[in-house]
């Protein structure tokens, strides 16, 4: 984890420009989904004895098409929230306009809460509420529980494609390069994509990267042993 300076100017820099929440959700998500769909449409076809060209055109469509479908939709979730966040702000806009008293007994609650009392909580009210900008903000964090900075939906919706693509893509290596024993290459390729994963999750985590990388391993694991063994049903 890396450990930021704080020197005034690092400070600045810092608060003035804060990263928001970053693409690091999007990227595991789609990863992960990407690995283990491809890898149980593998799996299963696999597990019914079917042919490789099967394999490969099943896959190749599953990465394309349910790439594209989760990336969508997880650009529609992102602009809902971003949408939401802004009919809360017209909401607040409208209130202090209309009600300036009551949202200042709400900033002055929100302070309180956060430890200010006395001439401070006083004075810490009058500041904030003298700036329109900053009054909203503190009351979508303090009232709404929601960040300052705005999600990023077509950021959100790339991240996610790109993930799902290049971990998507790695099942199917093997039977696009006319591996032998393709299907047992595949298997352990995609299970350390899994492992690699979770182990990179954890620079952005309290976990050991090898506590996590083995929980991804283990999570895809079981959706891929599902995958086969229903397919294996199938087995002429």
């Amino acid at each position: 984890m890396t450990e930021h300076g704080h020197s005034q100017q690092e400070i600045e820099a810092r608060i003035n420009a804060p990263p928001g929440r970053g693409v690091l959700r999007d990227v595991v998500y789609g990863g992960i989904d990407g690995s283990v769909t491809t890898f149980a449409i593998v799996a299963g076809v696999a597990g019914a004895g079917l042919s490789s060209f099967v394999i490969v055109a099943l896959g190749l469509a599953n990465v394309l098409a349910d790439g594209f479908s989760m990336a969508a939709g997880n650009y529609s979730g992102t602009k809902a929230e971003l949408d939401n966040i802004r009919r809360i702000r017209a909401i607040e806009e409208r209130h202090i306009r209309l009600y300036p008293d009551g949202e200042r007994d709400e900033v002055r609650e929100i302070l309180l809460q956060k430890g200010l009392a006395g001439q401070v909580l006083e004075d810490a009210t009058d500041a904030i509420t003298a700036n329109r900008e900053n009054w909203i903000n503190l009351m979508i964090e303090g009232e709404y529980g929601l960040g300052s900075v705005d999600p990023h939906p077509v950021k959100a919706a790339m991240a996610t494609f790109l993930a799902f693509l290049v971990a998507g893509m790695i099942p199917l290596l093997p039977f696009l390069l006319s591996v032998p024993n393709a299907f047992v290459t595949s298997a352990w390729m995609t299970m350390g994509v899994f492992f690699a994963i979770g182990a990179l999750k954890s620079r952005w985590s309290l976990s050991p990267w090898w506590r996590s990388g083995c929980e991804t391993f283990v999570i895809g694991g079981v959706a891929a042993l599902i995958a086969y063994l229903v397919g294996s049903l199938f087995h002429p």
